[in-house]
């Protein structure tokens, strides 16, 4: 199978979600779209309480009525389902590997402290090497409950921004391409977020973050430069803040088509990861996240 757009879906509602927004993604991108049904992720998780014989009929049932649902909405779009019998993270990373994103659903904060997106997702996120998208219902992509093929082009979302945690530290490439082309296939603005730590002052501590836009040297303008020419048609504003940009990026995840942040797959630990700022975001975006590996 060429490339795709893969979802992996287990009968949630954020899983459903994921499964709107990754046929639109599809569609913007020219390519196919997979669903991935992993028997033994929660497959019964969100079935109707009912005997083993129905459960398992609904468990064969629903890739296939979620494909013929996404069909209609989306008559010119390829979409392909299948049912993989194994454990979800091996699964998803499984069918991620031909795929250019992977898309699942999220819950955001759970409202037990701790718990977090949902383990499977936490997994996957902490190990694929592609970017993952995680979709919540609800959150400020408007046309994510939208159906027929004009939501793919919805004016409402082409004026959303695309929202950008950069790294002026270690600004990786994979996250600024996946950032500028994603602001692009949208005609929206890219709008960059970096943080920064002012001097110390007299006593030799650093000064108290206050929330507020900063002047930052000119090195943000240095790492944008050749990604603002590779794609002049995109529009970019940045926002400079004090300190950790993991609240910023939250705030403005309210007004945000997408939110794009990195995840390093080096670091002082072997071993799956997910950095402070991608985890708070993660926790409380409104918006669809997407995650982008990078060394």
């Amino acid at each position: 199978m060429p490339r795709s757009v893969t979802v992996g879906l287990d009968g949630s509602s954020e899983s459903l979600a994921a499964a709107d927004w990754a046929a639109r993604e599809a569609q913007r991108r020219g390519l196919p779209l997979r669903l991935v049904h992993a028997l033994d992720w929660h497959s019964f998780t969100y079935a109707p309480l009912t005997g083993v014989e129905s459960l398992t009929r609904w468990a064969e049932r629903l890739p296939r009525d979620t494909a013929a649902r996404l069909r209609r909405d989306h008559p010119d779009l390829r979409i392909v389902h299948e049912q993989v019998a194994r454990e979800p993270v091996p699964s998803l990373l499984a069918a991620a590997g031909n795929a250019e994103l992977l898309v699942l659903g999220s819950r955001g904060l759970s409202r037990v402290t701790g718990i977090l997106v949902g383990s499977v997702a936490l997994s996957v996120v902490a190990r694929a090497e592609l970017p993952v998208v995680l979709v919540r219902t609800g959150g400020s992509d408007q046309d994510s409950h939208r159906t027929g093929p004009a939501a793919t082009a919805s004016p409402v979302v082409a004026r959303r921004d695309v929202v950008l945690g950069l790294d002026l530290r270690r600004p990786a490439a994979p996250v600024l391409e996946f950032a500028f082309d994603a602001a692009a296939r949208r005609g929206a603005t890219l709008r960059v977020v970096h943080g920064w730590s002012p001097p110390s002052g007299p006593d030799g501590t650093a000064r108290r973050d206050t929330g507020q836009t900063a002047r930052v040297p000119s090195g943000p303008a240095d790492v944008l430069s050749p990604w603002r020419a590779k794609f002049p048609g995109v529009e970019v504003s940045e926002q400079a803040v004090v300190g950790s940009p993991a609240g910023h990026l939250v705030d403005a995840s309210a007004g945000a088509a997408l939110v794009v942040v990195g995840r390093s797959t080096h670091g002082p630990r072997p071993g799956p990861r997910i950095g402070p700022v991608t985890h708070a975001v993660l926790h409380h975006s409104a918006a669809p996240v997407a995650v982008i590996a990078h060394g």
